[in-house]
């Protein structure tokens, strides 16, 4: 393309760099509120959620779940699962057709954005210093210039770790796990966290007839409160999934590509399987996005994520806080790598953002307003849909006495609440809380068991809105659910009740 033919300049109040979905978020936002925005995307519109995260892999577990809860109740038959139509069904949801990898249809993603009045332009984006990205589209270069605003939203990678043969080995990440067309007889699982134990059990329940999950740390789901880790694992062994906490692994093999390959480990065993998946963290895709046009290098970053203060505004030594005209939402800025968080987050940016388009003043430091993320240093509420679920939300016991709090837990067998047992002969589970002694307000919650994800949300409720002790009291459950343990963990509180509270 000669210089007479580059295109002008495209001019836009805001330009979002990700189009997933805390992109989308953000450009619904502020087009409800009269900017105009440009939304680039590089590879599908609806990002890595809705095609190798959080979509295909509940697709993937669901009828696992029906399935095991059948089998907890007297009087139902229950046959076989048929992989090849869960498969299909997890391709109908991420719009999957034929054999190629990774080739999804995002037309109605696209269509979302163009219904909002935003412009959609594919391709990969880059900052080019203050208010300018340029997009390398399929016609060449675009220069973007954003008014008021340009939003990072591009999410994050799956971390392979530096272990010799491993990735020579071409081993899975969460995509290829997650986008699989048949399931591999053994498979291999390095790492012990959500994406780890989700996709153990998911393949395990498909058919494959071996499954090893390693991981370094002592338990899995590390960050959980302890009982959640020991649990799924006693379910994990109980399904025949081989758990191995403690141990890692030392070097990988694969001799000749798509053929079988084995792990040392450092207990002095090897573990052969035709798979493995690397499931060990994330890494924020910030190379090549051109930080160091605006002053932001290596040495600015957080771990390699972008530091953002409560209204998603990035801080760094060339930013201008009085001035703010760069964000970061979702994955990339490392606050919660959730997509509801990244959604939330999205939404406040966004607010943020027109409201000083609009020549309003937004504080940083303010909690609980439109246009800043409070909930994200509270605690997300989280789900691990493993068999048993693992739902929590707000502090762990460890970490509420890191924070300096002086905490009291109570915890209550969730088999012993009616609810429970009628739902599944033989129910196994757990509810913990953490209450602030001093505030009286819980500030952590986990529920581990059949069906507890939807138990969180009250939990959440209870942790953001910083509810009393007292006040929960009288947000009585019905019976006969599972929720009724919220009385018990209330009944068994110390003083929860006390006369002297009257």
């Amino acid at each position: 393309m000669t210089s007479s033919q580059t295109p002008a300049p495209l001019e836009t109040d805001v330009v979002v760099i990700g189009g997933g979905p805390p992109g989308e978020n953000v450009a619904g936002t502020v087009r409800a509120a009269g900017l105009e925005c440009v939304l680039v995307e590089r590879e599908l519109f609806g990002g890595e959620c809705s095609y190798w995260a959080c979509i295909p892999s509940k697709a993937l577990l669901r009828p696992l779940d029906v399935r095991a809860a059948a089998t907890r109740l007297p009087g139902l038959t229950v046959g076989e699962v048929d992989a090849a139509a869960v498969l299909a069904r997890r391709d109908w949801f991420t719009g999957r057709s034929g054999d190629a990898p990774f080739v999804h249809d995002d037309a109605s993603q696209e269509s979302w954005v163009a219904s909002t009045g935003a412009v959609a332009l594919r391709g990969d984006a880059r900052l080019d210093g203050p208010r300018r990205v340029v997009v390398e589209t399929s016609d060449g270069a675009r220069t973007v210039l954003a008014r008021q605003a340009v939003v990072l939203a591009v999410g994050t990678d799956a971390a392979v770790p530096d272990v010799p043969g491993l990735r020579a080995a071409a081993p899975w990440t969460s995509r290829e796990a997650t986008d699989a067309r048949a399931v591999p007889r053994r498979l291999l699982v390095l790492g012990g966290g959500v994406v780890a134990c989700e996709m153990a059990q998911a393949f395990r329940g498909l058919g494959a007839a071996e499954v090893t999950v390693v991981e370094r740390g002592e338990r899995l789901l590390g960050r959980s409160e302890p009982v959640a880790g020991e649990l799924v694992r006693a379910a994990f062994e109980e399904a025949g999934i081989d758990v191995r906490t403690g141990t890692g692994v030392v070097r990988v093999s694969r001799p000749q590509a798509g053929g079988e390959v084995s792990a040392e480990l450092d207990d002095g065993t090897t573990v052969v399987a035709d798979e493995i998946l690397v499931a060990t963290g994330r890494s924020p895709r910030t190379a090549g996005l051109g930080l160091e046009s605006v002053g932001l290098t290596a040495e600015h970053l957080q771990r390699g994520y972008v530091p953002v203060d409560d209204t998603l505004a990035v801080t760094g030594p060339a930013l201008d806080p009085a001035a703010p005209w760069l964000y970061a939402v979702g994955d990339v800025n490392g606050r919660n790598l959730l997509t509801h968080m990244g959604k939330y987050q999205a939404r406040a940016c966004g607010a943020a953002v027109a409201a000083r388009a609009a020549g309003r003043t937004v504080a940083p430091d303010a909690r609980f307003t439109a246009a800043t993320a409070t909930a994200d240093g509270l605690g997300a509420p989280a789900v691990v849909f493993t068999d048993p679920q693992v739902a929590s939300v707000g502090l762990t016991e460890a970490a509420a006495r890191d924070r300096g709090l002086d905490v009291h837990v109570v915890e209550y067998d969730l088999g012993s609440v009616s609810g429970a047992a009628l739902l599944a002969d033989g129910y196994r589970g757990s509810a913990r809380i953490v209450v602030d002694r001093a505030r009286r307000v819980v500030v952590g919650a986990t529920f581990v068991g059949q069906d507890v994800a939807e138990l969180l949300h009250s939990a959440t409720v209870a942790v953001v809105g910083e509810v009393p002790l007292e006040r929960l009291w009288h947000a009585v459950p019905s019976f006969p659910t599972i929720s009724e343990v919220w009385l018990r963990l209330l009944e068994a509180y110390p003083d929860a009740a006390a006369a002297d509270r009257v």
